[in-house]
């Protein structure tokens, strides 16, 4: 069968079993080890990544930052420029409106776990290819998947649109539930756009109530 069998070695007057017998064969194979993710192996991973351009303009990789066992995961865009400077997520002008929008729902942004639906910045801040996107998208991915939020908040129409596979214009898919596999999924204004439209701040406090209302059943 081409599989080589390792039996241990018995007295000469005892029966070994047979390599043609399949229980036999079974009971003496023993299983390859499944493949275990970690926060460690992940980062490592990320942080000298160059599978797409983005790598040949950022500064650093902006891996996230936060608890790593949160209940609350918020997802943005993507890198702007002081976040690439510092591989810290939403540390400038917008990080500080979120910090505040946090806060009006009881949270600090050490309770939840902030990212990225890319790790890099794309140059003078514009949107991310749908390329970069579906390149990057795998470590989000993972990392949703070892912390295993309770919620997910993303902000935002690009990141909505990456994360929920869709084209709808965030008009649409704000102030809804929905979901990635069965974690329920927010969309709020992103903190970039709230700052320049200040009359779409209502609308980003009642997403983020629902996103509270929807917790608090979970």
């Amino acid at each position: 069968m081409g599989i080589d069998v390792w039996l241990s070695r018995t007295a000469p007057d005892q029966e070994q079993p047979s390599v043609s017998d399949p229980d036999a064969i079974a009971e003496n194979i023993q299983p390859e080890p499944e493949s275990i993710d970690t926060w460690e192996a992940l980062q490592a991973e990320v942080a000298p990544c160059t599978k797409c351009d983005l790598c040949k303009t950022r500064t650093q990789t902006v891996f996230g930052s936060g608890n790593k066992k949160a209940e609350w995961m918020i997802i943005g865009e993507g890198p702007g420029q002081n976040e690439d400077l510092q591989g810290l997520p939403f540390v400038g002008k917008a990080g500080q409106l979120l910090t505040e929008m946090l806060r009006a729902i009881g949270l600090d942004r050490e309770e939840v776990f902030i990212a990225n639906i890319v790790k890099c910045r794309p140059p003078s801040n514009r949107d991310p290819k749908p390329i970069e996107i579906e390149t990057c998208k795998p470590y989000l991915l993972r990392q949703i998947a070892l912390i295993k939020p309770k919620i997910i908040v993303v902000l935002g129409r690009v990141a909505a649109q990456a994360l929920l596979n869709t084209e709808e214009p965030i008009g649409k898919l704000r102030g809804k539930i929905h979901a990635l596999n069965d974690t329920p999924v927010v969309v709020v204004y992103h903190p970039a756009y709230l700052l320049r439209s200040l009359l779409d701040k209502r609308k980003a406090w009642a997403d983020l109530k629902l996103a509270l209302q929807i917790y608090k059943k979970h």
